[in-house]
């Protein structure tokens, strides 16, 4: 086993720049058309000149991929379609030797219905202690035909599955928030609790400098099973969502992640609309942070992204947590088509295939939200494929592999359009991501491909490079409270510490820039006003600091 300590950096997570690599997706070392250990690691150098902190990487764990990976199998080793453990621990080293942090994925609410322990627990029949891990439950009605609860799927569809018992008859229902594949764990059962922080320890001891826990807010379920309540819910109330047991699974995380030196970070996918609720799960012994995902709904309005802004560091002040903002992730529509529609905020139940976009606008305002984005204070992260202003692609159905659209009866597209893999280099598919990949490349992303961009001054690309070194260079951005500056209505204007400025303009005509020394970085060219669609940064005065500043 390879042991490798991240760097003692006192907050390194506060401000941190973060790259999600999806790895089907990303690149593809041994040309079999999916992503790999071996291409990530061939790629290490293009990480670096980006300029991240930490990469995050989605489960990379042996899976039958249901889910696309997060019915998990088995949380000790590497999918052999990815490479091995052994490889996974020579780039946790590799990428700590360039400065890069590794965060990886661990799913509490379920595991694969191939992982060791439901293949045991469906073989030792009803009442066995094996089921325990689980939520076995008897059906409802005369012949127990009914599901034991009304409870609604994550994906649309059912929420449990009824099981055959060895004597062929109809046996218990098992519950699964998610597909049928994908069994929600029983966190009364010590196992599952003692499991899940052995899996913690076991990548901690390779050097892993943090996790993120998917479906933070799910694990924990009423053993009642009530029916879903009608009407508003009261806070703690969901039988399956939010639960107040949650916060001492999650008190007991963080007292292994403080056992190791380099300050090891959780980080909570948290859904919830409750400003209260959502700030528990940061508290100072619990985790580190949590995703923002109330900014990246918004639709391109300055009122809405305000408001958002305003709500976010008002939720993370009570605690001392610092805010995260992203854009997009593997779940979600990709900025670059998203803000060119009508409807530019985001749910998943309006996914609907044809939706019309502006190529062009989008491609404007992702760039404009971009350093929107960089400039607020916290954490950001980055999906791949957003530094390079990728579009979401809408597939043909019959390549679709995301449950979701099986799931919605083929009216929801799902979210396999903004995991298409990267493109690289050169002028056709697979565009320099290795074999013919597993998700068809459009034709037209020549332009998009890291050779490409890399080669041009005004490239999507080259200012996520500026950006992020702005963010690195400037203190202002890394220690300056952020103060609302009034330029208008279609505004968002804000100073970041004694010198620098944020402008994005969300409206239809040009705003005039207030008195500056320097433009440092802009998502378009300016003249003496601020384009609709755009974002510029500015330096108030002359600083040593700023001397990294570029115009574009």
């Amino acid at each position: 086993m390879s042991t490798v300590t991240p760097p003692t950096d006192a907050g390194w997570w506060r401000d941190a720049v973060i790259y999600q690599v999806y790895v089907r997706s990303f690149a593809d070392g041994n040309g079999d058309g999916i992503g790999d250990l071996a291409g990530v690691r061939a790629h290490l150098g293009y990480l670096k000149a980006l300029g991240i902190d930490a990469i995050w990487f989605n489960p990379w764990y042996p899976s039958p991929l249901a889910d696309g990976g997060y019915d998990v199998q088995d949380y000790r080793d590497i999918d052999p379609r990815f490479g091995t453990l052994d490889e996974a621990e020579q780039l946790i080293a590799e990428a700590l030797e360039l400065g890069i942090r590794t965060i990886i994925d661990i799913v509490p609410n379920h595991i694969s219905d191939q992982h060791e322990w439901f293949r045991q627990a469906l073989a030792a029949g009803p009442g066995s202690a094996a089921r325990e891990r689980f939520w076995f439950h008897p059906g409802r009605g005369e012949n127990g035909d009914e599901m034991p609860t009304d409870w609604v799927s994550s994906f649309q569809g059912d929420t449990w599955t009824r099981t055959t018992n060895p004597d062929g008859t109809p046996g218990d229902w098992y519950l699964h928030l998610f597909t049928p594949e994908q069994p929600d764990l029983n966190w009364n059962h010590p196992d599952v609790r003692r499991e899940h922080e052995d899996i913690l320890r076991f990548w901690f001891d390779r050097g892993v400098a943090g996790v993120r826990i998917d479906s933070a807010a799910l694990p924990v379920k009423d053993p009642a099973f009530p029916s879903l309540p009608v009407g508003t819910i009261a806070p703690g109330t969901h039988p399956h969502l939010d639960r107040d047991e949650l916060h001492d699974i999650y008190r007991s995380w963080r007292a292994v992640a403080d056992e190791y030196e380099g300050e090891r970070v959780l980080v909570g996918e948290v859904w919830l609309d409750d400003a209260e609720r959502f700030a528990r799960y940061l508290r100072p012994d619990e985790m580190h942070t949590a995703f923002n995902f109330d900014f990246m709904t918004r639709p391109w309005s300055a009122q809405a992204m305000r408001a958002s802004i305003t709500r976010t560091l008002a939720e993370h002040a009570p605690v001392g947590a610092p805010a995260t903002w992203v854009l997009s992730n593997h779940d979600i529509t990709r900025p670059a088509t998203r803000y060119g529609r009508a409807d530019s905020s985001f749910a998943f139940d309006r996914k609907r295939f044809g939706t019309p976009t502006d190529a062009e606008r989008g491609q404007r305002r992702a760039r404009a939200a971009a350093l929107l984005t960089a400039a607020l204070p916290g954490s950001l992260y980055i999906y791949q494929g957003d530094e390079l202003g990728l579009p979401e692609v809408e597939l043909p159905r019959e390549v679709i592999q995301d449950p979701m659209h099986y799931r919605s009866g083929g009216v929801d597209p799902g979210r396999d359009g903004c995991r298409v893999p990267l493109p690289w280099a050169g002028s056709t598919t697979p565009y320099g991501f290795g074999g013919e990949p597993w998700l068809p490349q459009p034709d037209g992303w020549a332009p998009f491909t890291v050779e490409a961009e890399d080669a041009d001054a005004a490239s999507t690309l080259n200012l996520y490079r500026r950006a992020i070194a702005l963010r690195r260079s400037a203190q202002d951005l890394t220690a300056g409270a952020l103060e609302w500056l009034e330029l208008g209505a279609d505004v968002i204007a804000f100073r970041r510490g004694d010198d620098f400025v944020s402008i994005t303009n969300l409206g239809a005509t040009p705003v005039p820039l207030p008195a500056h020394h320097e433009v440092l970085l802009s998502s378009a060219p300016l003249d003496a006003a601020l384009p609709p669609d755009s974002t510029a940064w500015l330096a108030l005065r002359a600083a040593p600091e700023h001397s990294a500043g570029v115009k574009q």
